[in-house]
C-alpha cells in the first residue's frame, strides 16, 4: 500500500514537473522531472555540481528519478506516516521547496517545535489536528502557507501563475483523496437539539409567512389547501400552545 501511494503521489508531483527545462531565471538550473543538476550530481556523487554535464540531466531516467524522490522528499518528510492527501500535499511542497521548509511549515501550522523533522512530537499533532477537525482542513491550511510563501519569493513575478495553478491543482487532489472529515458528536447534539426545541416556532413561522403572503396576494403553494386567514390563525395558535406547553413545564 504505502510503495502504491508513493507511486500513485509521485505521478501527480511529475505532471507539474514536466520534462527538461533549463530557464535562465530559474535558480535550479538544469532540471528534469523536478530534478535539479545539483540534486543529481548529489545523488550521484559527483562534486562540484557544475562537474556533472547538463546533457546527464536532460537524460535522467524516470527509474532513477523515482529513487531520488523517495530518499531525498517523500522518506524526509515522513509521508508514509501521514494520512491520505496530506502525504501529497506535503511531498509536493516538499519536491518544489525542499523538505526542510515543508516540514517547518507544517509543525508551525500545528504549533510544535519547528525542527524539520517528522517525528513523533509532530505526528501526534497531526493525528490529533485531523481526529478533531479532519484532514481537508490540515491540508487547506497548509496549502494556504505553502503559497503564501511563494507569493514572497522574488521569482514570483516570473512564475507566480504556474506556482500558483500548481498548488491549487494539488489542493484539489489531495482534497479529493483525503477521507471524509469527522462528524462532532457535541456539535451534532446541540444541533438536534436547538432544532427541536425551536421547530415548532419554525413551523410557525413557515404557515404565518404563507399566510401573509397569500393574504397579499402573492402565488405560493398551499398547505393542504388552507386559506390565509386559516394559516395564520393556526400559526398563532401553535405559537400559544408551545407558550403554554412551556410554562407549564417550567412550574412543574
Amino acid at each position: 500500500m504505502a510503495e502504491e501511494q508513493f507511486e500513485r503521489c509521485l505521478a501527480q508531483v511529475l505532471r507539474h514537473e514536466g520534462g527538461f527545462a533549463d530557464h535562465p531565471d530559474d535558480p535550479g538550473g538544469a532540471t528534469n522531472m523536478g530534478i535539479t543538476r545539483q540534486t543529481l550530481a548529489a545523488w550521484r556523487g559527483v562534486s562540484p555540481a557544475t562537474a556533472l554535464p547538463v546533457g546527464a540531466v536532460r537524460n535522467l531516467s524516470r527509474a532513477e528519478a523515482a529513487q531520488i524522490y523517495r530518499a531525498q522528499y517523500w522518506a524526509p518528510v515522513g509521508a508514509d506516516t501521514l494520512p491520505l492527501g496530506l502525504d501529497l500535499a506535503l511531498f509536493d511542497f516538499a519536491v518544489h521547496s525542499g523538505p526542510s521548509r515543508a516540514v517547518k511549515t507544517l509543525q508551525a501550522e500545528l504549533g510544535v517545535a519547528r525542527d524539520g523533522t517528522v517525528g513523533p512530537v509532530t505526528l501526534r499533532a497531526v493525528g490529533q489536528r485531523v481526529a478533531r477537525e479532519g484532514a481537508d482542513e490540515l491540508i487547506d491550511a497548509l496549502c494556504g502557507r505553502r503559497l503564501q510563501f511563494l507569493s514572497e519569493l522574488s521569482t514570483f513575478s516570473v512564475f507566480g501563475k504556474g506556482w500558483t495553478a500548481r498548488v491549487a491543482a494539488i489542493r484539489q487532489t489531495a482534497l479529493d483523496w483525503s477521507p471524509a472529515a469527522p462528524i462532532s458528536t457535541k456539535n451534532r447534539s446541540t444541533s438536534m437539539t436547538f432544532l427541536s426545541g425551536y421547530k415548532t416556532y419554525i413551523v410557525a413561522a413557515i404557515m404565518l409567512l404563507t399566510g401573509l403572503a397569500q393574504a397579499l396576494g402573492l402565488e405560493v403553494p398551499t398547505l393542504q389547501g388552507s386559506s390565509a386567514g386559516h394559516l395564520m390563525m393556526e400559526a398563532i395558535a401553535v405559537l400559544l400552545l408551545r407558550r403554554g406547553l412551556k410554562a407549564n413545564a417550567a412550574s412543574t
